[in-house]
């Protein structure tokens, strides 16, 4: 599905007019020193904790992170669990039949759509793209919606990390269709949990077997029986066990050779799922016929043959290992704290990994009440992914989204298309991978037909026009005096000065196209 025509309306004069100013206003708040962060729960603490361990203020979220002060905000935040979801958002996601159906479930609907197209012909085709696009699209709607109305937001934050920490590419075969489901089951469950459960989850999903081919690696001279791609498969495939040390444990540095890569790969043959098995909730089973029996040297270690044992007591050893420690500790900073983390910090978080054994709370815990996040952080701003730019938009201008096909579009133009990574090391959270003119002028444009009230989120689905959402002509515009109110301290007395000389019309694009609003 493409749908990034849906945003058209491009009014030539206001977006130059307000490129031009954002451009130059990026200069100048670089170079100004943001204001410090008390000790009580200040207006500035709370814009803080709501710009990088939440997507954001929503109207009234500010005032209410003041009232209950910054400890008890993080507390609860880290303790999803206990918070309780509106029941609009549960009977929404209850609601999405397709996206709640179990990887076995969705398997079995793609092959069906595949027997449908070979034996319908064109017609065929059509319904098969039909059936993936309704996938595609509730998929998309349970994503974006958790993300902009969930109070849950530490939680959703977490899902985009750790998803795009252990990446898997929509648009590859069968992880068209899979990839929510890797989500929902394999990262969401996880984020606050034990690391070692994070990836082990991530490690048998089908989705992750089959986005780096381990689901068809097998010992050398394996001969299979019948038909298909997995039956046809001969020979060792080594790319899971390269991504799963040098991205998703050890990194890039870890200390390990490509024999080690090698060895890794032979004790992890036989992890497969079979994709005919249509009736199975557990789509994983390790074949042991695919399996490498021999003797194998990893990392220092001899391994005897164990069958699937070998695989799991690997990621037993790369979970519990120091250079992992410091690898996570290391992206979590990133993320939250800097794009230039502060060793001590990372240091503190790395032990508290290894004494809890990858307690990811607890790891948080020490990161979020650190005085590096809560105070130093201010004075090293995170710039916004086009998918934090564009959730933190909606919940700050409180439209309510009924239709995804537009947002997916802008995301497509904004770089980062929802599940859309080709590489495993996923999407990057760093200044450098989006700060550029190109992106700032389609930022721009989004901030614009948002601000007009352009938008069609609030069209249902079926309103369709030429295989896209109508496009709202006379929707109703942001209030850029409430837009403001929300976002409270986020926005600087000079960009408001700027805002308040402008436009009305112009205003509250040129608040969500600020290098303020931009920032986290």
């Amino acid at each position: 599905m493409n749908a990034s025509l849906n945003i058209r309306p491009r009014p030539r004069r206001a977006r130059n007019g307000a490129a031009a100013w954002v451009l130059a206003l990026f200069v100048s708040a670089a170079l100004a020193e943001p204001p410090p962060l008390g000790g009580s729960a200040t207006p500035e603490e709370a814009a803080h904790l709501l710009n990088r361990i939440a997507f954001g203020p929503r109207p009234g979220d500010l005032e209410r992170v003041e009232r209950e002060g910054v400890n008890r905000y993080i507390d609860q935040q880290l303790y999803p669990e206990k918070i309780a979801l509106p029941n609009e958002l549960v009977q929404r996601l209850a609601s999405l039949s397709d996206a709640n159906q179990t990887a076995g479930q969705l398997v079995g609907e793609f092959r069906a759509g595949q027997r449908l197209a070979k034996r319908d012909g064109e017609e065929g085709k059509e319904k098969r793209k039909e059936m993936i696009r309704e996938l595609v699209e509730q998929s998309a709607e349970a994503r974006l919606a958790s993300a902009v109305d969930s109070p849950r937001q530490l939680e959703e934050v977490l899902v985009d990390f750790w998803y795009n920490h252990f990446n898997v590419f929509s648009g590859k075969g069968l992880d068209r269709v899979l990839v929510a489901n890797y989500e929902r089951d394999a990262i969401r469950p996880y984020v606050l949990g034990h690391f070692r459960d994070l990836l082990g989850a991530t490690a048998h999903h089908p989705a992750m077997l089959f986005y780096l081919d381990n689901w068809l690696s097998t010992v050398a001279g394996y001969q299979g029986a019948g038909g298909g791609a997995l039956a046809k498969a001969s020979g060792l495939n080594e790319n899971y066990a390269r991504e799963l040390m040098e991205l998703h444990t050890l990194g890039v540095d870890g200390g390990y050779s490509q024999k080690d890569v090698t060895e890794l790969a032979r004790m992890l043959t036989g992890w497969t799922f079979d994709p005919r098995d249509n009736q199975s909730d557990a789509v994983f089973r390790f074949d042991d016929k695919r399996h490498d029996w021999g003797e194998k040297t990893w990392l220092g270690y001899h391994v005897a043959p164990r069958g699937q044992a070998e695989g799991d007591w690997a990621l037993d050893v790369l979970a519990a290992s120091p250079i992992t420690a410091r690898h996570i500790s290391y992206e979590l900073a990133q993320y939250f704290v800097s794009d230039d983390p502060p060793d001590a910090l990372v240091k503190r978080m790395t032990e508290r990994y290894l004494a809890t054994r990858g307690d990811l709370r607890a790891v948080m815990y020490v990161m979020l009440k650190s005085r590096e996040f809560q105070v130093d952080g201010l004075s090293k701003p995170k710039f916004k992914t086009p998918f934090e730019y564009v959730v933190s938009t909606l919940r700050a201008s409180g439209v309510e989204v009924v239709n995804p096909r537009p947002l997916l579009g802008v995301l497509n133009q904004l770089g980062e298309p929802l599940y859309g990574c080709q590489t495993p090391d996923g999407y990057k959270n760093t200044e450098t991978a989006w700060l550029n003119p190109d992106a700032m002028t389609r930022r721009i444009d989004f901030a614009t037909v948002v601000a007009a009230g352009r938008l069609p989120v609030d069209v249902p689905p079926e309103n369709v026009q030429g295989g896209g959402p109508v496009m709202r002509r006379n929707g109703a515009p942001i209030d850029a005096d409430q837009l403001l109110v929300t976002l409270g301290p986020i926005i600087s007395d000079k960009t408001r000065a700027t805002v308040e000389s402008s436009n009305p019309q112009l205003r509250a694009a040129l608040v969500l196209g600020s290098p303020d609003f931009m920032g986290r």
